[in-house]
């Protein structure tokens, strides 16, 4: 590939003060940098994140009182997972809070809002954001690109995860109740928040698919977190940069959640309730555990994952809209649409980097400018 031609920006030479800004990743001369927002002591950031977490906590208890009829439909023997939940939504708050008090995520996150709010973008593109939330969200297409089987295992994952989700919490929680008029069955009526919903067979198929979702579940997880375990013992790269609590740990625990989940079905159907004591304590360990760690580990990327989207939304309507296209300063090459190239420069002053100019130049004229400039300012110096 042959380098593009000069036409606007000349590459730094010898003396040229450009050249030290470029290699030092400066601003460029002559245009001082715009002063951001004053930063946010970590000291405030922490008080405020608390009363969030807090704020959370108290509204989730009161929804489970509340939507338990008062802790009429509350099973006492799920008062653990419960607890566990009241500190994952404080865990949830407080890191969410702590992580939108960063400049970038700060601007990512009043954007996203913005074009999710927007008519305008409603009426020029209304099958933007449901598409855009089945396929980032729900199919996450772009792990495609990456690998069919990574993209495979991860919607394995990613579905099991969120129908034990759907059927746990409600039920620990108290909001979901199945009763039976007999007390033995095989007739079932499924209440939610004390409302009849529907009545189905135990010993029909839905009444099988009613009362083991959780196995279904598992085995999806289990399915797909085996997958990335075995990649993260074979692949070379996943291995290099790998850590155990961050990266073999959340797997672990989903591997040990999911198996002790199927073994508690498996001690009450073929041997009649052996061991189940013991595998319950087990079971309710590690997603007490499991819970707790989601919002300090690398599970929080779940709950990160929906504010891309309204980022995603942005750039898709910006581009649709014909909105000016910025080129490189350089070759002249396509950049991207000039909303979100001064987004990005705004984040770049907020968080006082000191190069937001260069966000107009294209990925390959930056590093070759970089290059030339090391070569004329640093690597002379020790010839």
């Amino acid at each position: 590939m042959t380098e593009p031609p000069q036409t606007v920006e000349p590459t730094p030479g010898p003396g040229d003060p450009a050249a030290g800004a470029l290699a030092t990743g400066g601003p460029a001369p002559g245009e001082p940098p715009a002063a951001g927002p004053t930063p946010q002591t970590p000291a405030a950031v922490r008080r405020r994140a608390s009363l969030a977490g807090a704020v959370v906590s108290v509204l989730l208890i009161i929804a489970i009182v509340f939507g338990s009829r008062l802790l009429r439909d509350f099973d006492s023997a799920l008062l653990p997972y419960a607890v566990a939940t009241v500190f994952l939504a404080f865990g949830v708050a407080y890191r969410y809070t702590v992580w939108v008090s960063a400049p970038g995520a700060r601007r990512l996150f009043k954007q996203g809002w913005r074009s999710f709010f927007s008519a305008a973008n409603f009426r020029r593109a209304p099958t933007a954001l449901p598409k855009m939330i089945a396929t980032y969200l729900g199919f996450q297409k772009f792990l495609g690109a990456r690998s069919h089987a990574r993209w495979a295992a991860h919607q394995l994952v990613f579905w099991g995860c969120l129908l034990a989700a759907a059927i746990t919490f409600p039920l620990t929680w108290g909001w979901f109740t199945f009763t039976s008029s007999t007390g033995s069955g095989p007739g079932y009526e499924m209440r939610i928040w004390g409302f009849k919903v529907l009545g189905f067979d135990s010993l029909g198929f839905f009444g099988w698919i009613m009362f083991h979702g959780l196995d279904i579940a598992a085995v999806l997880v289990i399915a797909g977190a085996s997958y990335f375990l075995w990649r993260r013992m074979k692949d070379r790269g996943a291995i290099t940069g790998q850590r155990f609590a961050y990266d073999l740990m959340p797997l672990i625990c989903l591997v040990v959640i999911s198996v002790t989940g199927l073994l508690l079905t498996f001690s009450s159907i073929f041997l009649h309730g052996g061991g189940y004591e013991f595998l319950a304590v087990l079971h309710m360990v590690s997603v007490v555990f499991t819970l707790v760690y989601i919002p300090f580990g690398k599970f929080f990327h779940i709950v990160q994952r929906p504010a891309a989207v309204g980022m995603q939304l942005f750039k898709y309507t910006s581009r649709r809209k014909d909105e000016e296209v910025l080129t490189c300063r350089r070759c002249h090459e396509p950049i991207d649409t000039a909303p979100y190239v001064e987004n990005l420069q705004g984040t770049m002053r907020d968080l006082d980097l000191r190069f937001d100019t260069w966000a107009e130049y294209c990925p390959r004229c930056k590093r070759v400018l970089r290059g030339n400039a090391y070569l004329d300012h640093v690597k002379k110096g020790f010839q």
